[in-house]
């Protein structure tokens, strides 16, 4: 993510994760830590499960719906947290609302306590090959004041976008 102001923290005062699908997985290419002392680590190169990360959801919210349908079959829906999507039906409804929204929220459903927004990062066709996430414990960030931060997101997306 480079020298810009998001992946430096200075506008949303988070980590920023800059993920891509990788076969039925999300796949974590850069991130840049806040500096808070309590915080999630996941290394570049880190794999984290589709069906509860908000990166993962976004990734299959603009799937073809027959290519998504058929990996949600294929994926196991393995309970993470209370909070976690573990039926088909309710994965894809949350993946019809996440692409009309252009976003998908992380309700503590892959750790808890640990809340998460991210948005696509689209090529010059338009089509989705990366996303920005923001997250955070629930002790320091609400749900609702990380989306406040989208269009922060946004911006940086696009900037991304650019350089696909």
């Amino acid at each position: 993510m480079g020298r810009d102001r998001l992946s430096r923290g200075a506008e949303v005062g988070e980590t920023c994760n800059f993920t891509t699908l990788d076969g039925t997985q999300v796949l974590y290419l850069d991130r840049v830590e806040a500096q808070w002392p309590l915080r999630l680590t996941l290394d570049v190169g880190s794999h984290v499960p589709l069906h509860c990360t908000a990166s993962g959801k976004l990734f299959l919210a603009h799937m073809a719906v027959a290519e998504r349908d058929a990996l949600i079959g294929a994926l196991a829906l393995t309970r993470m947290t209370r909070q976690t999507i573990t039926t088909a039906k309710a994965l894809k409804a949350e993946c019809e609302a996440i692409a009309r929204s252009d976003h998908s929220c992380d309700h503590e459903e892959f750790i808890a306590g640990l809340i998460a927004v991210a948005v696509p990062v689209r090529d010059e066709a338009g089509r989705v090959r990366a996303a920005i996430a923001l997250h955070a414990p629930t002790a320091r960030m609400s749900l609702a004041e990380a989306q406040r931060q989208l269009p922060a997101l946004r911006a940086a997306a696009g900037r991304m976008g650019r350089l696909l």
